[in-house]
């Protein structure tokens, strides 16, 4: 088995330490390591970290890959490529396929394809309903005991409006311990919307997305969990109203978790001014207001992961006009960045911060087992590189996925992954994919 000295890099933004990877695992962690005879780590290949911040391998609680069935979007393979030139070395998969991967069968390919192409783990997402119709529950049980062990089951890009159809996935998923993932948007109260809903809204005549569509749904199914005593995370959490919901909960002890998407960190409304589809997602872009209390909801625990949403969309989806634009923009390839923007930049978040809300604790809620661990000795070398002195320009022509859908396009934006290791194995090296 080969092995790697990683030489003089920041752990999780601290002091300068050496990591000696041998094989699969991180053999050693320490100062003066050397490769030049010393005991344990001669002969190892050297990778110069100076400056350089290493985190745990990233976890994507969000992330949709597309296949079986929308290939022209992005697949398994380029959808993991993506996840490790972003630094990721797990991601779930959303259900929402052709066929929705709402059987046993249809998990395990996912899960195979992941195996088989290697670049990072995949986890499929289960649906909780047969084809996310939201009518009938669909075979959580057999997705939980099949080869790909699902333990997170969503209908994201729908949600689960039917109240009782909800609690009776609470009451399921609990007998495993698993989680139902809520897309949080009231269909009857957003019907016709294509942005958010405000100032801005009014202003351009676009059917407007009022902030309670979600705020309702997650107020309703907060108390149902509590109800059960199961567990409910919440996707892609965007207005200031949702996380004095999701606090209220967690201060009163229902198992509730959200996550966030790097793009509600940063980008606003206004920017659909432009009408320029690209900003188009959902849910929508907020105002200013909502962006900062998303960060500072962030950094006091209240969200507690960054999730990408990454909705990869072939160029015809997306080059259109606005109202047959297809919603979401892909996040995979600059999620740290953009966190590294809005969080450390900011001082609302130091880089130990970073990894638990997007290793640490994404790893936990979803139970990817040997993802989200400590940088140290006898933990799986799944492990990311980061230069966080880089600044340059998002050129999405140097994607590895199949989609270009990026609101960041010509953008400058702070840190660079630089190397990439799951399991020991380098899937990133000095930028580029092996």
């Amino acid at each position: 088995m080969s092995k790697i000295l990683i030489r003089g890099a920041k752990v999780l933004g601290g002091e300068p330490q050496d990591v000696l990877i041998d094989g699969s695992t991180i053999a050693e962690v320490g100062t003066g390591l050397s490769a030049e005879g010393a005991e344990g780590a001669e002969g190892a290949e050297v990778v110069e970290a100076a400056g350089k911040v290493l985190l745990p391998g990233l976890v994507d609680l969000h992330t949709h890959l597309r296949e079986p069935g929308r290939e022209d979007s992005e697949t398994v393979l380029t959808g993991t490529r993506a996840a490790a030139s972003g630094g990721y070395t797990a991601v779930f998969a959303m259900a929402n396929t052709f066929p929705v991967a709402d059987t046993a069968g249809v998990v395990e390919q996912v899960y195979r394809l992941g195996q088989e192409h290697g670049y990072c783990d995949v986890q499929p997402i289960g649906a909780v309903t047969v084809g996310l119709e939201g009518r009938k529950l669909a075979e959580l049980g057999a997705m939980h005991e099949s080869a790909a062990g699902v333990t997170v089951f969503s209908d994201d890009g729908k949600c689960v409006d039917d109240a009782v159809i909800m609690r009776r996935a609470l009451e399921y998923v609990k007998a495993f311990g698993g989680v139902v993932a809520q897309h949080a948007q009231e269909p009857r109260l957003t019907e016709g919307a294509q942005m958010n809903e405000g100032v801005v809204s009014a202003e351009l005549g676009l059917g407007g997305w009022p902030a309670v569509a979600e705020e309702s749904i997650i107020a309703r199914d907060v108390l149902l969990a509590e109800h059960v005593g199961s567990r409910v995370h919440i996707c892609h959490l965007s207005t200031a109203g949702s996380v004095e919901i999701v606090r209220w909960a967690k201060s009163r002890g229902i198992d509730v978790t959200a996550e966030v998407t790097p793009h509600h960190l940063l980008l606003t409304d206004e920017l659909v001014r432009s009408y320029n589809p690209v900003y188009k997602v959902n849910p929508p872009l907020r105002t200013e207001k909502d962006v900062l209390a998303l960060r500072e909801a962030l950094a006091d625990g209240t969200i507690d992961i960054v999730a990408t949403d990454h909705a990869p969309h072939p160029h015809e989806d997306k080059d259109c006009e606005w109202a047959a634009a297809a919603m979401g923009m892909v996040g995979l390839e600059t999620a740290l960045s953009v966190v590294q923007e809005t969080m450390v930049e900011t001082g609302l978040l130091d880089w130990a911060g970073v990894a638990s809300r997007m290793s640490f604790k994404p790893a936990l809620i979803g139970r990817a087992t040997g993802h989200g661990r400590p940088v140290s000795a006898g933990e799986p070398a799944n492990l990311t590189l980061v230069d966080t002195e880089y600044r340059g320009s998002v050129d999405p022509a140097g994607f590895a996925s199949r989609s270009r859908n990026t609101p960041y396009e010509g953008r400058e934006l702070p840190g660079r992954v630089t190397h990439t290791w799951l399991r020991g194995k380098a899937t990133l090296v000095d930028g580029k994919l092996t």
